[in-house]
């Protein structure tokens, strides 16, 4: 299978807005990985403050920081570095974040 470039591929104007589309292509990817991110982070907290009593505390734990971790990674990708805000809205427990690092 052969790809053809469009006949106006080489003026400037047509190459600007190719990667016009291109950078709102992966812009809203980026967003809607974080959204994806986000919702897993709130999943596995509402498991852990439900279940995490128990003996399953330490791998509901795990998941949250999991979880936690990566929706930080996808934030920063996002240009986003201040994660003090996130750690209120979500009010992630300690013991999630002392598994990350943080003290």
């Amino acid at each position: 299978m052969s790809v053809r470039m469009p006949a106006n591929f080489g003026r400037a104007g047509a190459q600007e807005s190719a990667l016009d589309l291109l950078g709102r292509e992966v812009l809203a990817e980026k967003a809607a990985a974080l959204g994806r991110a986000g919702k897993r982070v709130e999943e596995t907290l509402a498991r852990l403050r439900q279940d995490g009593e128990g003996e399953n505390r330490a791998r509901l734990l795990k998941e949250a920081a999991a979880a936690v971790h990566a929706y930080f990674i996808q934030r920063e990708l996002c240009g986003l570095r201040r994660h003090d805000p996130v750690i209120r809205e979500y009010n992630i427990p300690r013991a999630v974040l002392v598994r990350l690092g943080a003290s």
